[in-house]
């Protein structure tokens, strides 16, 4: 096993990966901007080093200076957590060249499955459905008009190295086409310095479901169920649950199973998730991306599964065999996770960084984790996501899970700062979400304009 893993992260992610790593006997190294002198998972590793200003740029995104912090200090291993560097196949390749182990897939399968033009081109090959759209990318207005005519209306637009939500657009109509390509395309071109986009048929209503996939370098893939993440806000999810009720145990085998072949069809190695676009009418699923990291919402797979995926992406790493094989795996319960922001959801959810001057996180009781590096005292900066806290619930059943995520919102207590627990706390009481009856227009179309005309 390693001696030594460096994080590069910071916040909940990190400390997630820092008390993982102890648990295995490995030694951490936290990396901090200036702005995160006195951050959680700072004080929490063995070892930490500055790497640069506030700005992301400059420290969580600086390639160089997070090497030379891994070198200078012995780590054999960087974990990306997600964000930052957790998908940049060209900072996995300087690991490789380094002798140093990249916590995740090689850069070869990350540009492979990263961009989503490829991806869209591998699944085909793999036999994993796909829904109609582009065959390459599209980079004028005039390829795009033409593209939307053939495949239908409404359609989507997405920028081919997006993710986060960033470069996508919904087109109801030729009328609104060029001016979201445009807005599109520059969007995808300021965040990822790649304005290539490509044109899928909008599948809708839809629920957003993603399997989490876990592959090892003797080539063995599992699959620990589904997550279902319906509940978003501009393509970003708010609240994520597994398993999905939308799904039967028919349905569940299939996309299961066609997670498995899509993984195995390009030779996966670590934690990894298959995103699809499943339309309830119909019962067909399709593929939409991959995600090539560990994600925000995997505690809810933990839950359900009883497997630890930030260990298995270590032990991976380290080159051993993945610890349970897929009939090993079974699934109980039901989890949810909430998403709490420092933000003001009456104001357009603004963020709202500031100094939190009383917190306390909700405890007691089975089936209950809250992931923060927040603490009384601590000054969240504004120049990184406003993610401060992810509530994690498991019952027996999905009512269970429910109810106790009730209670946890309710014990939920921060002064400083404004955040969104309230409007988690009305959107799991909702009678649609209660009933899971709800789709990826639910939070926006419905839920959205309710909550905001109240007081």
């Amino acid at each position: 096993m390693f001696n030594k893993i460096l994080i590069a992260n910071r916040g909940e992610i990190a400390v997630r990966i820092i008390r993982a790593a102890r648990e295995l006997g490995v030694g951490t190294v936290a990396i901090y901007s200036t702005a995160d002198r006195d951050a959680l998972h700072v004080h929490l590793a063995d070892e930490a080093i500055c790497v640069g200003p506030a700005r992301s740029t400059e420290s969580y995104l600086n390639m160089n200076n997070i090497l030379s912090a891994a070198v200078a200090t012995g780590a054999q291993a960087i974990h990306p957590g997600f964000g930052f560097l957790s998908e940049n196949s060209k900072f996995a390749r300087l690991c490789e060249e380094m002798n140093i182990k990249f916590i995740g897939p090689s850069a070869k399968v990350m540009d492979m499955m990263g961009d989503k033009i490829n991806a869209r081109a591998e699944m085909i090959k793999a036999g994993v459905p796909v829904t109609p759209g582009s065959e390459g990318e599209v980079h004028t207005t005039d390829e795009a008009v033409k593209i939307a005519e053939e495949i239908g209306y409404p359609i989507m637009l997405k920028a081919s190295a997006g993710g986060g939500g960033k470069g996508i657009r919904k087109v109801n109509n030729v009328e609104e086409l060029v001016p979201a390509f445009e807005a599109a395309q520059a969007e995808a071109q300021a965040a990822f310095g790649n304005g290539a986009m490509f044109i899928e048929r909008m599948i809708f209503p839809a629920r957003h479901i993603e399997v989490q996939i876990l592959g090892d370098s003797q080539g063995n893939v599992i699959h620990l169920g589904e997550r279902d993440c319906s509940l978003q806000r501009n393509n970003q999810k708010v609240l994520e649950e597994s398993p999905s009720v939308a799904i039967g145990h028919t349905l569940r085998n299939e996309i299961s199973a066609a997670a498995v072949k899509a993984a195995q069809h390009v030779s996966y190695e670590n934690a990894g998730t298959i995103e699809f676009l499943l339309d309830e009418s119909s019962g067909k699923f399709y593929f939409m991306e991959m995600n090539t990291r560990v994600q925000v919402e995997h505690p809810v797979t933990e839950f359900v599964s009883g497997v630890d995926i930030v260990k298995e992406q270590i032990r991976v790493a380290n080159g051993n065999e993945l610890s349970v094989k897929q009939e090993d795996v079974t699934f109980s319960g039901h989890a949810i996770e909430c998403r709490i922001n420092a933000e003001n959801p009456k104001f357009n959810f603004a963020p709202s960084p500031g100094k939190i001057t009383n917190l306390f996180l909700p405890s007691g009781g089975v089936g209950l984790r809250v992931d923060s590096a927040m603490y009384s005292g601590y000054s969240i900066p504004p120049y990184y996501d406003s993610m401060i806290a992810k509530v994690i619930v498991h019952g027996e059943n999905r009512f269970e899970a429910l109810m106790k995520m009730q209670r946890a919102l309710l014990e939920f207590d921060v002064e400083g700062v404004i955040t969104n627990v309230d409007f988690q706390l009305e959107l799991i009481s909702d009678p649609h979400v209660v009933a899971g009856d709800y789709d990826t227009s639910f939070l926006g179309n419905v839920f959205l304009p309710e909550y905001q005309k109240e007081d």
